[in-house]
């Protein structure tokens, strides 16, 4: 009983191990990634640039505010430290996936590198369109109805805070060729069947841009639209991963971590 206790504790201790040095990597690597932020362009050159698309919209001379006594203070950081997590979430990702990589078989490697790579390069364009395309528009939208006695002085902690939820947003609804690929991969549904669910799929869409999003059209559009033209990409995608990530008759048994 000890010899079989013995047995299994090593590898699973090792795991342990292995697992708190990926950690420790990944927390310096978004470490060094901040500290090189913070010397440039800054956190106040981070917070600018984050907030231009609203500033923009603003009447001449006009500036957001800060309700809070340390807003001045802690939002620039948590611009920074969000700006060097996404900087370093290539090498987060790696991490993630040389832990995982030595239980896979050879045909799992083959699908879930590309996953893992695509899921990110798609989180970025998602959060890419949000900054570049619809803030602009939803803000120069909202400013439009704004009555001339209201002076708009829009307050960084909330700010901060619709910008997030917004990147999460744009960044997950992005990641739907993703999901289409997996689900058709593990058997849940098939090619047809994707095929066959478009007309429901942009119902959802829908709904789910005017869930998560403003109550405006520019947005909703703005974010259901390319979810629609994201699913049409998954079909694609998802027949492609099938046809070269099948698995191989002689594969019985995961590679020995």
């Amino acid at each position: 009983m000890n010899d079989e206790l013995e047995g299994t504790e090593q590898p699973f201790v090792s795991h342990l191990i292995e697992l708190r040095d990926r950690l420790i990597r990944s927390v310096v690597a978004i470490g060094v990634c901040f500290g090189a932020l913070a010397l440039w362009p800054g956190p106040a050159g981070l917070f600018e640039l984050l907030a231009h698309p609203m500033i923009a919209t603003l009447p001449s001379g006009g500036a957001m505010i800060a309700t809070s006594v340390i807003s001045p203070f802690m939002v620039p950081l948590k611009v920074t430290l969000m700006a060097a997590f996404l900087l370093a979430l290539p090498i987060v990702l790696y991490q993630v996936w040389a832990f995982v990589a030595p239980g896979l078989y050879m045909h799992e490697k083959k699908l879930v590198l590309p996953l893992v790579i695509s899921s990110t390069i798609l989180f970025l364009l998602g959060v890419a369109f949000c900054y570049f395309f619809v803030f602009g528009q939803v803000f120069r939208f909202i400013q439009s109805f704004a009555p001339k006695t209201i002076t708009a002085a829009p307050d960084v902690e909330a700010y901060l805070s619709f910008v997030m939820s917004m990147f999460i947003a744009f960044g997950a609804a992005f990641e739907v060729p993703v999901v289409v690929v997996l689900l058709a991969r593990m058997g849940l549904v098939t090619i047809d069947k994707l095929k066959a669910f478009r007309g429901y799929f942009i119902v959802i869409a829908f709904i789910i841009a005017a869930v998560i999003t403003p109550p405006d059209v520019v947005s909703q559009l703005a974010l259901a639209i390319p979810m629609c033209l994201l699913y049409e990409c998954g079909i694609w995608a998802a027949v492609v991963f099938i046809r070269h990530t099948q698995a191989p008759a002689e594969e019985s048994t995961p590679p020995a971590g």
